[in-house]
């Protein structure tokens, strides 16, 4: 009889565990089998001012989304990012893969009408380099420690209600 309960039990926490862990809604997203360090994540904001996601000193879930503003897909995902960044615990970074012209991001973002995302650049592409990216519009997920813990190849609708779910369920 123990060992009948004791069976049930591993059950029971192994099928609870099983559970806890929501899988992407969508087929575009990849999940990391282990998050990923990197010991630098530089960008730069408008002002030309350098940041360090590894110093950014807040306890959030962290979205780096590679765009330009002659890339379709960035074009219709951008206004779904704009009401994402505006939930409390996700700070997103649009990271123009550009050669930095303000003018152009500028009316980019008024067209679309974005109202609650900044802008920033990488500069000479190193962020390229280091995530290896194949093209835009891409986004990198980080959890709260700033491990990267997925990434997404292509267009999103970041208002999706399944795409929400699955990221509140990694915070």
């Amino acid at each position: 009889m123990k060992l009948i309960n004791y069976l049930i039990i591993l059950n029971i926490l192994f099928f609870n565990v099983a559970l806890s862990k929501e899988k992407p809604p969508f087929k575009n997203i990849l999940v990391l089998e282990k998050p990923k360090i990197y010991k630098e994540i530089i960008f730069q904001d408008r002002n030309g001012n350098k940041l360090d996601l590894n110093l950014i000193n807040t306890d959030q879930i962290y979205i780096l989304n590679f765009w330009a503003t002659w890339c379709a897909p960035c074009r219709d995902e951008m206004p779904s990012l704009d009401k994402l960044q505006a939930k409390e615990g996700i700070f997103i970074f649009p990271i123009n893969m550009e050669e930095k012209n303000l003018i152009n991001t500028d009316k980019f973002y008024k067209e679309l009408n974005i109202k609650n995302l900044n802008t920033y650049f990488d500069e000479g592409l190193k962020l390229v380099k280091v995530f290896a990216l194949r093209g835009v519009p891409t986004t990198i997920i980080f959890n709260k420690n700033k491990e990267m813990i997925a990434r997404i190849s292509g267009s999103l609708d970041f208002s999706d209600k399944k795409f929400i779910s699955w990221l509140n369920s990694i915070k």
